[in-house]
């Protein structure tokens, strides 16, 4: 089990929210986040408890920000 293995959805989500990414779409079960600046979406399963660690850690590189900023995102939000 890894750092990033019990982010619940409602969690991540507000920690889009805190990193200034906006929902854009949702569909299918899938939810796509976008921040100005950003090239492509943040996209992950709504329906899945918790984010698979893999899908996290994808999304914080494709947000560009590093781990160290995401973990002090996740300490702050609970």
């Amino acid at each position: 089990m890894g750092k990033y293995s019990n982010i619940t959805v409602a969690r991540f989500r507000k920690i889009l929210k805190a990193l200034g990414l906006e929902q854009v779409r949702s569909k299918g079960g899938h939810e796509m986040w976008f921040k100005e600046g950003m090239l492509r979406n943040v996209v992950f399963q709504n329906h899945v408890e918790p984010i698979p660690e893999d899908i996290v850690n994808n999304n914080i590189r494709t947000i560009g920000i590093s781990k160290e900023e995401f973990d002090k995102k996740l300490d702050e939000i609970k």
